[in-house]
């Protein structure tokens, strides 16, 4: 089965050259699919395997997207390096949030209300101040230039967004592998025993804050320069956090696939609602049926889709002697 990962990579990268078969719409869906389906990985550091439930992830995702805008329209700094300096403030943020809730012992819905206390903060500041564009939002002018992390051909965002998703991947199975990704499990489970045997669960949590905030900046540099418009009620708004938790519940939190399989799963459904739904005038509606599909997983999948499938396949694999 170890072929079976680069061979999909191969076939996805090898995808949009066809455009007869993988028209334009399919590049753009599939672009939203690694796009969430990295910010669900970087959400996955801190809510799957360390089992700390952010509700405010779209606040990191902001600052990385203002910060690289700005950096690029007022400064002439180009987009590829605003994107590390976006996700090292929002790795501050991060920290700061994480300082706050792990030391004064908040877990559960105390933490989640706290990330959500400090994305509303970012949401007000950015529409209250004039020099980002205030609530009518901050827009960026298209040229095309690569430099500048815009690409005439779309195919290129595909590819961009392919990439991000492929590197946070690696870096949480890098992190399930190594020490760091066992105590964030062990935290996760039963931080009070780990404490017991002698584990930093601060450090480790805020570690593991930090890296999720940083990799969640970084991406908000693509999601400016994909849609070229920056709102605040959007970007720093709870739905947005909403949609980067849901890919790794759905698809399965702690996992290493899991986030990527949520992706594939629900921004294809959410799209395919979406236009539906609004071709028949039931305008709303895709909140409805994606709201079902969410409560249909809760109920018959709670551990999510791919260890449910992980298991199926394990029991049809032919068992060695």
């Amino acid at each position: 089965m170890r072929w079976l990962w680069p061979a999909a990579v191969l076939l996805l990268a090898a995808l949009p050259l066809f455009p007869s078969l993988f028209g334009s719409y399919a590049v753009t869906l599939f672009t939203l699919i690694f796009f969430y389906g990295f910010l669900g990985q970087a959400w996955n550091i801190v809510g799957g395997f360390a089992g700390q439930l952010s509700a405010g992830h779209a606040a990191f995702l902001g600052i990385g997207a203002y910060t690289a805008a700005l950096l690029s329209v007022e400064k002439g700094i180009t987009p590829w390096v605003g994107m590390f300096v976006g996700g090292a403030l929002a790795a501050a943020l991060g920290t700061l949030i994480g300082f706050l809730g792990f030391r004064f012992g908040l877990r559960g819905f105390y933490f989640v209300l706290l990330t959500v206390a400090f994305a509303e903060i970012c949401r007000i500041i950015a529409s209250n101040t004039d020099t980002i564009g205030g609530a009518v939002g901050y827009y960026i002018t298209f040229t095309g230039d690569p430099r500048q992390f815009q690409f005439q051909d779309a195919r290129a965002y595909y590819y961009v967004a392919l990439a991000l998703m492929l590197a946070a991947t690696g870096v949480v199975a890098w992190i399930a592998r190594r020490r760091f990704g066992v105590y964030l499990i062990a935290i996760r489970e039963d931080e009070s025993a780990c404490e017991a045997l002698g584990v930093d669960t601060f450090r480790y949590k805020l570690l593991a804050m930090m890296l999720s905030s940083f990799l969640t900046g970084v991406g908000g540099a693509f999601y400016a320069f994909y849609l070229f418009s920056l709102q605040p009620g959007s970007v720093f708004g709870i739905p947005l956090s909403v949609e980067i938790i849901m890919r790794a519940i759905v698809g399965g939190a702690g996992t290493v696939l899991g986030p990527i399989l949520g992706s594939f799963i629900l921004s294809p459904l959410a799209e395919l609602a979406r236009l539906y739904f609004a071709q028949s005038g039931w305008h709303g509606a895709h909140l409805v049926a994606y709201g079902l599909l969410l409560i249909a997983v809760v109920l018959f999948l709670p551990e999510g889709a791919y260890p449910r499938l992980a298991r199926l396949f394990r029991r049809r694999a032919p068992q060695t002697p």
